[in-house]
């Protein structure tokens, strides 16, 4: 059963990484980072049996669709995973769009561990015909749809489609979000030419966080939910 919206209450922004929940955190916005950990799902649900009002999947995506390009933000009109199908609020994402007109709508994937190669995003594109892929977006969904809570999801492009990652990328997060420096260098170290390519993804990644950071302004208090009794009535 879908609750009300209650405009007071917190929302819940689950990110990938430690940088993402700094951007988006701020009064009446809690927020968890850590994506593809097992305990993900764990401490969403204690979140909300703590009390919270609605759900909101934020951060970076790769790109399955061959015309995104680094720093468009995606704005979920459905979530997919496996046999899984989760949709977004229809009137929050409705918000979304409608304060970010340059955003792109379209179903993320959801996957447990980095599709990091073209070949793989290509066949979760075919398989899935999802724009974008994240490992946080199905299990807040997942989650939020249990629960009968209001959820969106607000992405980021970091990686196009054509960009391979390379190996340190692969392993550069740690279970609580923050960058793991020292399995990067010693990454690096091993495998020296990979370094181009990391400066590349820095400088896509950099531009994807300051979409986000400019977005997450643009929709105001949290993320626009505080707003959204408001924006329907004047929709009327």
């Amino acid at each position: 059963m879908r609750r009300l919206p209650d405009p007071a209450g917190a929302v819940l922004a689950i990110c990938g990484l430690a940088f993402e929940a700094r951007l988006v955190a701020g009064p009446g916005v809690r927020t968890l980072a850590g994506g593809g950990r097992a305990g993900l799902a764990g401490d969403i649900e204690r979140e909300v049996d703590g009390g919270i009002a609605a759900i909101v999947s934020f951060g970076l995506a790769g790109a399955l669709d061959a015309a995104l390009r680094p720093g468009t933000l995606i704005v979920a009109d459905a979530v997919v995973a496996t046999d899984e199908r989760y949709l977004t609020d229809p009137d929050w994402s409705r918000l979304l769009s409608a304060r970010l007109p340059r955003a792109v709508a379209g179903s993320i994937a959801g996957v447990d561990r980095i599709v990091g190669d073209r070949l793989g995003k290509r066949a979760l594109f075919e398989q899935t015909g999802a724009v974008a892929v994240d490992m946080e977006s199905h299990v807040a969904a997942r989650i939020a749809t249990a629960h009968g809570l209001p959820f969106v999801a607000l992405r980021a492009i970091s990686d196009p489609l054509l960009r391979t990652l390379p190996p340190a990328a692969m392993i550069g997060m740690r279970e609580d979000g923050r960058v793991a420096v020292a399995a990067v260098l010693r990454s690096i170290v091993r495998r020296p030419q990979q370094l181009p390519s990391l400066l590349r993804i820095a400088v896509e990644t950099r531009r994807a966080l300051g979409a986000l950071g400019d977005g997450s302004r643009l929709l105001g208090s949290r993320l626009g939910y505080a707003d959204l009794d408001q924006f329907l009535l004047d929709m009327v």
